[in-house]
């Protein structure tokens, strides 16, 4: 009898903390992409990289240049200029490898700086969902660490509705990949 009560009980506090429970996903990247500042956002980027790519371009012509310039004179060179064009020549060749280094940092950067202000429209349109409908814990859809998650737990409509937020159309298939489904 004692170890029924105890099965009895632990079967209701465990009902009991599923109940409290309401667990959704949510998938911001997708949201993201639908938003119409998202545009604006990837053009502002584009720029941006064709800003650093433009630099990247010049230093590396200055580089080629410097080359030219140190083949066509090397054999007039003192010993003292010889080394000090060598030298020269060097130091922009690490100052591209690092450059090029820096940039895809520079991009990721310049990416949050311009897609913050997004995160926390969608932030702040998901706490509304939860507070409406006593969600406990939210999932990102997208994650790695997530295998399954119901359709009717996907708060990602929802979110989108309070923004204002309308999805784009599926890119229409061709017939012949559509043939193949």
């Amino acid at each position: 009898m004692k170890k029924f009560s105890i099965g009895l009980i632990l079967l209701f506090v465990g009902l009991a903390a599923q109940a409290q429970s309401k667990i959704g996903t949510i998938d911001a990247e997708y949201i993201l992409a639908q938003m119409p500042e998202s545009i604006d956002i990837n053009k502002q980027l584009e720029n941006y990289n064709k800003e650093l790519q433009g630099e990247l371009q010049k230093n590396i012509n200055d580089y080629q240049s410097l080359v030219k310039e140190y083949q066509a004179a090397t054999d007039t060179l003192t010993e003292a200029s010889r080394k000090e064009k060598e030298s020269k020549i060097i130091e922009l060749e690490n100052d591209i490898k690092n450059f090029r280094q820096k940039a895809s940092v520079m991009m990721q950067m310049r990416r949050n700086e311009l897609t913050n202000p997004l995160y926390d429209k969608i932030d702040a349109a998901m706490k509304k969902v939860i507070a409406q409908e006593g969600y406990t814990q939210i999932f990102h859809a997208n994650a790695t660490g997530l295998a399954y998650s119901r359709a009717e737990d996907d708060i990602t409509e929802k979110v989108m509705k309070i923004m204002g937020v309308t999805p784009k159309p599926a890119p229409a298939q061709d017939s012949a990949s559509q043939n193949k489904q």
